[in-house]
């Protein structure tokens, strides 16, 4: 017979967030979703879960083995739980905003959960937040996104923000003109994939020659668009370059201070991507910020759209220790108008619901550091 749970017990990977984190991410995706409000992004709100077969159309089929199944008892379809937003607010895009103008703007905070967590996020349950623009494929658009990322991140308080741009569609395009067979694209997949110049080499042939180029070119922006530049790339892939060196020199145009870098061959986590994509850091921290990129709608052939999803659980580490709001203990009987104006100048006060003998030992023992005392706050010793 198995024993009974704790109460505190939670299935790996999901955990309470307690005070005063709760209060903070409150405070994280608050200031973020300002930003892009700001921005002309307006909020909606998909449900939870999804008909399985609309939640994992198009680019939603990304993350198929990362969601939830189960059967709807009312109409006995198959539903699924959120495992990313993007999928949901293109849906939206199409279906109930199919007709308002593009580009079309629009941003969304909330939770998804994941089958399995991952080796530097093992968080099953993740905040996310975001933003689509979709109905456009101008290079202005990919550069509004990168650079709106940033902000919202810097709104959040992150520092020592980075960049790194890459081109999920370059390799198959190389590929693509070289004629690789399937067997050859997909060894030279799981060798870039892996970083694995060795492998790449070992394929041969001109396409392992020109990939083992592109995988050496990854770096610092400047100096991996040099090495770019002086590879002679198929037309179509050519033209994937050009696009990357108009993104990154506008980009480096609107947001100075943001350090770019450039991987062309990274392509995980990107498999639904068609054009110039990106992932976030942060100095000294540990996983991704978030991530974003070009991508169309529906079954791949929907409108072009770009855009990116913020992870608040990262974020949250990436922040410093914030100042805690002082806490005031008022007293049962206490003048109202009292504490009412110790708020506006920034307490945090806790009302007393019964009498107490001595008011200094229930504010120490309500986690207060000060008391109301008439219209004077007195301090604990």
């Amino acid at each position: 017979m198995n024993e009974p749970l704790h109460p505190a017990l939670l299935p790996q990977g999901l955990r309470d967030l307690l005070p005063p984190d709760a209060a903070i991410e409150a405070g994280v995706v608050a200031r973020q979703m300002a930003v892009l409000a700001s921005h002309g992004y307006q909020r909606v709100k998909p449900p939870l879960v999804e008909f399985e077969e609309n939640l994992l159309a198009g680019a939603g089929a990304a993350m198929a083995p990362e969601t939830f199944r189960l059967m709807d008892p009312i109409s006995q379809r198959m539903i699924g739980l959120r495992a990313d937003m993007t999928p949901q607010v293109a849906r939206i895009a199409m279906t109930r905003l199919g007709k308002a103008p593009r580009p079309l703007r629009l941003c969304y905070a909330g939770q998804v959960l994941r089958v399995r967590g991952g080796e530097t996020r093992p968080e099953r349950q993740v905040g996310q937040v975001g933003a689509e623009l979709i109905g456009t494929d101008a290079i202005t658009a990919d550069v509004e996104v990168v650079t709106l990322a940033a902000a919202a991140l810097a709104a959040s308080g992150v520092a020592g923000l980075s960049v790194d741009l890459t081109l999920p569609t370059l390799v198959p395009a190389v590929c693509a003109a070289l004629g690789l067979g399937a067997a050859a694209v997909d060894a030279l997949r799981a060798a870039l994939d892996h970083k694995d110049a060795a492998a790449v080499a070992a394929v041969g042939g001109r396409a392992a020659l020109l990939l083992g180029k592109l995988l050496a070119a990854a770096g610092a922006a400047t100096k991996a668009l040099a090495s770019l530049d002086a590879l002679d790339l198929p037309p179509a892939a050519a033209a994937e370059r050009a696009r990357l060196a108009a993104v990154v020199a506008a980009v480096q145009r609107a947001a100075p201070d943001l350090a770019i870098t450039v991987d062309p061959v990274e392509n995980r986590g990107f498999e639904y991507h068609t054009g110039v994509s990106f992932t976030l850091f942060a100095r000294g921290v540990r996983g991704e910020l978030g991530r974003g990129g070009r991508y169309r709608t529906g079954n791949g052939d929907g409108e072009a759209a770009t855009g990116f999803t913020l992870y608040t659980d990262t974020v949250l580490r990436a922040l410093p220790a914030p100042a805690p709001v002082p806490r005031l203990y008022v007293p049962l009987g206490a003048d109202p108008d009292a504490a009412a104006r110790r708020r506006g100048e920034g307490w945090a006060t806790v009302a007393g619901l019964a009498p107490v003998a001595d008011a200094a030992a229930e504010a120490k023992r309500l986690d207060c550091g000060h008391w109301l005392d008439g219209d004077q706050i007195l301090a604990l010793e």
